[in-house]
């Protein structure tokens, strides 16, 4: 009999020691059914109804994933976090074996209906189902959310272009008097807060200044907290990938300027010279920002560069055509070339005569004095054997031949130091615009990158 009792307090004590155990694992369980048991999420958590409920705001800028000018968006992620007090959810740690804070369900409980105006689309946000609430009533929900946002994009100054975007949190129903939002820390901390920017991407973050501001509608006031992200492109990747091959390219176009003019090389390499830089162009649209309100900067720097190797071309093609149109017209103006391209010297005596006689004896040719004596001798000559005859014409035509092929050579040349004078000019006038140009762009640019 003793046996059985002592079998019995035995177990009684074991039972005793199993019971705190049992009481820790059910606490949980008996404070969040005693919390959410008369609990109603659609009313807002006060107990006098003309106090505002205050929502305190927090946000972390963590990348930037997306900037579409075109669609005047930006992707962005983001650490959000809610903070505010709901009165229905208090309890006495002491009551249920010193638990401090617990999760419930958000769907369980009162959510403010805070939104962003500027939300267009939620992107790949991983769903958070719960929040933290402590003895005192404190609810703290933090989400990070991927949101696409609408954003007034300046692409003008693309690739050291600055953006402003913004994010205002208000309440889509309540007023001030029901729901008033709060910074959670203060302006200056959530301004320079970077630590968890992936800061190695193509965007840097400059700050995140925020402001508070109330506005009235209809006689009533609502709460609004804006945040406005500062980014700056770093322009390293579209200055090695776009603008140094383009300036490049100027380049080889300007040192073909260099080519003899007389060669007809120069006006085939330039043409090579525009064909390349067009197929760059094609090859990299991809690369420049799409926007339908204004043109960026380096597409007009593109289409003037293109349009400079053009007039470089149509300079170097008048040059050379006004080069070859003067040769010519002195072949054609000369007597010589006539003699040489028509008759030559091996033709007949006959051929010979009428070279003679189509010279015009009113036209002005400079002949030289040994010359105009051997016609004045020719015509006082008395009459001789016909092949005498013949041969002192074919000596006078010789000699007439070769003082007029001097003069074409002459003229030539000074046609050929014109043209060269004229290629000098131009090549200046065009490096002019050039360098005018490029300074303008380098100063717009230096501005906007050290601003």
């Amino acid at each position: 009999m003793s046996l059985i009792w002592l079998t019995l307090l035995l177990s009684a004590a074991h039972l005793a020691e199993c019971v705190p155990e049992k009481q820790k694992r059910s606490a949980l369980n008996q404070l969040t059914r005693t919390l959410l048991r008369k609990y109603d999420c659609g009313v807002r958590p006060v107990h006098n109804w003309t106090s505002p409920t205050v929502i305190y705001i927090d946000l972390i800028l963590q990348s930037v994933l997306d900037v579409d000018g075109k669609t005047q968006s930006i992707t962005t992620s983001i650490w959000y976090r809610q903070i505010w007090t709901d009165e229905f959810l208090v309890w006495d740690p002491e009551e249920f074996d010193g638990i401090n804070e617990i999760s419930l369900s958000s769907d369980a409980i009162w959510i403010p209906d805070v939104i962003v105006s500027e939300f267009v689309d939620e992107g790949k946000s991983l769903p958070i189902p719960y929040v933290y609430v402590n003895a005192s009533g404190s609810v703290r929900y933090y989400r990070p959310m991927q949101v696409v946002l609408a954003c007034s994009l300046e692409m003008y100054a693309f690739p050291f272009d600055k953006q402003n975007c913004s994010l205002t949190f208000r309440s889509w129903l309540h007023s001030v008097k029901e729901i008033d939002l709060a910074l959670w820390r203060s302006a200056e901390a959530i301004a320079n807060d970077k630590r968890e920017f992936m800061n190695d991407g193509e965007w840097e973050l400059l700050s995140i200044p925020s402001s508070y501001w109330r506005i009235r509608q209809d006689g009533t006031g609502y709460a609004h907290i804006r945040f406005n992200v500062l980014i700056r492109r770093r322009p390293l990747l579209y200055v090695v990938g776009l603008l140094i091959p383009s300036i490049f390219l100027m380049l080889v176009d300007v040192t073909s300027f260099y080519l003899p003019l007389s060669s007809g090389t120069r006006i085939a390499f330039k043409i090579s010279i525009l064909l390349g830089y067009t197929l760059f162009r094609v090859n990299l649209t991809d690369e420049l920002p799409a926007t339908a309100v204004n043109t960026p900067l380096i597409g007009v720097f593109f289409a003037v560069c293109m349009a400079l190797l053009m007039l470089s071309l149509i300079k170097s093609i008048l040059v050379v055509k006004l080069l070859h149109h003067g040769e010519k017209e002195v072949r054609q103006m000369s007597l010589s070339a006539c003699l040489l391209d028509k008759y030559g010297f091996t033709e007949s005596a006959l051929t010979s005569i009428r070279t003679l006689d189509r010279v015009d004896p009113s036209a002005d040719y400079e002949f030289e004095a040994s010359l105009e004596e051997d016609l004045l001798s020719l015509n006082e000559m008395p009459e001789v054997p016909s092949g005498l005859e013949w041969l002192l014409q074919e000596l006078v035509s010789l000699h007439l031949a070769f003082s007029q092929e001097d003069s074409e050579s002459s003229t030539q040349a000074e046609w050929l130091a014109l043209c060269s004078k004229l290629d000098c000019f131009l090549f200046r006038f065009y490096l002019l615009v050039l360098a005018s140009y490029a300074a303008t762009l380098l100063i717009l640019w230096a501005s906007w990158s050290f601003a």
